[in-house]
């Protein structure tokens, strides 16, 4: 009987063991997988953070090319009211055309013309 409650002890204290194991394992292998996620996590961050570092950049080269075209639209739109209409430029032409300064003769060269 003494030789059964050896048995049964070694046999109990073999199954604690190895569920003892078993469970250390587990727990190797959680601690694995944990440092795995954070190392993910820390190079997903980094790796975020520089994306944002771009897009923030991009979005002010953005808003300083914006300011730019805006002041360019600016002085356009304040000089077209200077440019001359179209209708303008038709009566000058018009004007140019009737006005023909070739027909026109200076009475000298009239004089010199009837020598």
């Amino acid at each position: 009987m003494a030789q059964e409650q050896t048995d049964y002890a070694g046999q109990f204290l073999g199954d604690m063991n190895s569920k003892v194991r078993d469970i250390e394992e587990k727990q190797k292998i959680a601690r694995d997988r944990i440092l795995l996620i954070g190392q993910n996590l820390i190079e997903t961050k980094e790796d975020l953070n520089k994306k944002m570092l771009e897009l923030k950049k991009d979005v002010e080269t953005m808003k300083q090319t914006l300011g730019r075209l805006s002041s360019f639209i600016e002085t356009i739109s304040s000089e077209v009211s200077k440019f001359a209409k179209k209708e303008d430029l038709e009566i000058l032409t018009k004007q140019a055309k009737m006005f023909q300064p070739m027909d026109f003769v200076r009475k000298e060269d009239l004089k010199k013309l009837k020598i």
